[in-house]
């Protein structure tokens, strides 16, 4: 009798996980803690493009990841240790050992306030929990320690953060969604800790029910120390169809809603070649 071949194991289906861009539509400050970190009150929109988590996983005798980082910005972004790298260490232990290969397609900037770390992290903890078949409260428990917008990140919907960021409540949002957006970011390096070390420490109020009337308290420090973000709203403020122009978290980037799709398009066709720039959708 002549032996059988083996029958190959079939090669894992790659599961895709969008990491949209968040932004910040208000972000006031109200005070510094104790602890050093600062006291927030936003509102988290999300809008329909971002960076991109492909990944496998299959049984092994440990657990092991392989990452590969690809994309525009990928070279920007340390492979052993980044926010994937992080939730995937975070999140193996509720799972049996396993080999996994994840490719991050990094279309955002690096560190520009779009929330890209952070929402890679969540995009992670989301893929992993549905390759492992875990609790989805596990990665809950988890976002908070990778960082203050993971939360909101994971959940990838608007809402109100109050405390760091992390405190959520769901703000339903039907007039923005669908919401022309451009993105445009000025290509300079800002760091989110020196930017709230210039905030000046005025508590110029709370957010209300209306954010279109709040700001973004990070602006004026954050232009201090970068001021293309100044030349930036100033450009966006001056497009034909712009309702409202502001900067994102603790910026670099910043953002302008329009009236239309066409007059967001005629501003992103505009948009001077020093600066990268995104057009996109509220989601």
């Amino acid at each position: 009798m002549g032996s059988s071949l083996p029958t190959p194991r079939p090669e894992p289906v790659p599961l895709r996980e969008p990491a949209p861009a968040k932004l910040n539509l208000a972000l006031h400050v109200r005070r510094r803690r104790a602890d050093g970190y600062h006291e927030l009150e936003t509102l988290f929109a999300f809008c329909t493009e971002g960076d991109r988590l492909t990944g496998t996983s299959e049984p092994a005798s440990a657990h092991r990841l392989e990452l590969a980082i690809t994309g525009p910005f990928g070279a920007g972004l340390g492979r052993e240790d980044n926010l994937v790298t992080r939730a995937w260490a975070a999140l193996k232990p509720a799972a049996p050992p396993a080999l996994v290969r994840l490719t991050l397609d990094k279309r955002l900037p690096v560190a520009s306030g779009l929330g890209g770390g952070s929402a890679d992290a969540a995009a992670a903890l989301r893929l992993l929990t549905a390759l492992w078949r875990l609790d989805p409260a596990i990665a809950q428990d988890i976002a908070p320690r990778l960082g203050a917008d993971v939360p909101a990140c994971l959940l990838s919907m608007s809402a109100r953060g109050e405390g760091v960021g992390d405190k959520l409540t769901p703000v339903p949002t039907p007039q923005l969604s669908g919401r022309p957006v451009l993105l445009v970011n000025p290509l300079e390096a800002l760091s989110t800790p020196a930017v709230f070390a210039a905030w000046d420490g005025e508590d110029r109020g709370g957010l209300g029910t209306d954010w279109r009337a709040g700001r973004n308290d990070l602006e004026a420090p954050a232009t201090t120390l970068v001021p293309a973000i100044g030349s930036i709203l100033e450009w966006l403020g001056r497009q034909p169809g712009c309702e409202l122009a502001r900067m994102s978290g603790s910026g670099a980037s910043c953002f302008a809603l329009f009236d239309s799709e066409p007059a967001r398009d005629a501003a992103a066709a505009a948009c001077p070649d020093k600066w990268w720039h995104l057009a996109t959708y509220l989601r």
